[in-house]
């Protein structure tokens, strides 16, 4: 029986969900200060990733990579450990007795999309913190007087400026970026992973643990890769709505 062991994917839905932002959120902060100063007049235009980033360390340290990261490490480790729960436990749901190790699309693409739907409500508000927060720090075009002292005080002050719809501002496209990505993601990952130890059944079983992990890192590396190009320009508007919207109130 698995049910014992479902909140398994919760525990590990949240690891991994904190292991993401910590070492994807320097990334991601170059990627929106990219994304404002390249794009907004009078803005500082960045050659490259690599400009950016340099430019960042120097004026603020390691720190102004990670600015924004506080909203993201509660928001991205909830979401994700609610999201590998759900999925899991709705694709038992539709599977019922029958269980397969074949996968088998009419069931995760509805578990996955229905998974990505809900945690969408969460990441909502979570992305317009954090994407508020990034474009606070270096070559910023907000005056100091009206930046926000922490990813809280962003929050209670967006909630008291637009009201609750205000802190939910681009949830629409967030709710089809993540029920779209997730099916996507969850899709590649279980079919690359099945294929993946079709070809390996045969290694050693001393290897086993390493070949595990090894299959894991692939099959969610492939599952990312084909998410970013499927859902970049929904990414792209949702953040691009968030940035042009903190500068304009700020003025």
């Amino acid at each position: 029986m698995r049910d014992s062991s479902g909140y398994k994917e919760y525990v590990a839905g949240l690891l991994a969900g904190v292991a993401t932002v910590g070492t994807g959120h320097p990334f991601d902060t170059v990627k929106v200060k990219m994304q404002m100063h390249n794009t907004v007049e009078h803005g500082i235009t960045y050659r490259n990733g690599l400009h950016c980033t340099a430019r960042i360390l120097k004026a603020e340290g390691i720190k102004g990579l990670y600015r924004g990261a506080t909203s993201s490490f509660m928001g991205v480790a909830f979401e994700s450990s609610l999201l590998f729960g759900m999925y899991s436990q709705m694709k038992q749901s539709l599977q019922g007795n029958v269980q397969s190790a074949v996968p088998q699309p009419q069931i995760i693409i509805p578990s996955a999309a229905f998974g990505g739907a809900m945690i969408s409500f969460i990441l909502c508000p979570s992305e317009l913190v954090k994407c508020r927060m990034q474009v606070q720090g270096t070559d910023s075009l907000i005056p100091i007087s009206s930046r926000y002292a922490g990813p809280l005080d962003c929050a209670l002050k967006t909630v008291k400026e637009d009201g609750v719809r205000g802190i939910f501002r681009g949830g629409f496209t967030t709710f089809l970026r993540e029920a779209t990505g997730n099916a996507v993601f969850f899709t590649v990952y279980e079919y690359v992973r099945y294929h993946m130890h079709l070809q390996l059944k045969s290694a050693s079983s001393d290897h086993k643990n390493l070949i595990d992990v090894g299959v894991g890192i692939v099959s969610g590396g492939l599952g990312g890769i084909a998410v970013c190009i499927f859902t970049i320009w929904q990414s792209c508007i949702i953040h691009m709505f968030h940035i042009l919207i903190s500068v304009v109130v700020s003025i």
